[in-house]
């Protein structure tokens, strides 16, 4: 006695596969899911298709829908804009000093776009400032700014 694998055999398990993926989020198992979905469809229009023949479009299709999938697509989805940078696209942004610094207490310098979620940030600046001076970013230590008065 043979087996033979039905076209329904194949659509089960790429139903299965792709279930699977649910639960193992590992985004691999489901192209190989898509690839016994095409062996299922594939099996209704040529039911006399052999074994080795399935096994094969089957490993054909989950491997090329897995390469074009982390080859191709994948990265044409990355965000390429600025907003998820924090810290690097902040530095040289300008804002205006609204608190001046006065001895240990730090100022307070106030931003017209919110740098990092926040519009006004506490500042440490080696030159003297005052209130309304423009002063730039450059660079973080913690949850304070570095800022340089440009003249």
């Amino acid at each position: 006695m043979e087996f033979e694998l039905a076209s329904w055999h194949w659509l089960v398990l790429g139903i299965l596969l792709v279930i699977m993926e649910i639960f193992i989020p590992s985004f691999t198992i489901f192209w190989f899911g898509l690839g016994a979905l095409v062996v299922g469809v594939l099996l209704l229009l040529m039911p006399d298709l052999s074994l080795t023949g399935q096994l094969l479009v089957w490993l054909l299709a989950s491997c090329s829908f897995a390469l074009l999938w982390f080859k191709y697509f994948k990265p044409r989805m990355i965000d390429k804009t600025t907003a998820g940078i924090a810290r690097e696209s902040a530095i040289g942004e300008s804002g205006k000093v609204i608190k001046m610094p006065v001895g240990e207490r730090r100022g307070v310098v106030r931003f017209t776009t919110p740098v990092l979620s926040s519009d006004e940030w506490e500042f440490i600046c080696e030159q003297d400032v005052a209130e309304g001076d423009r002063v730039f970013i450059k660079e973080f230590s913690g949850n304070t700014l570095i800022v340089v008065k440009l003249d």
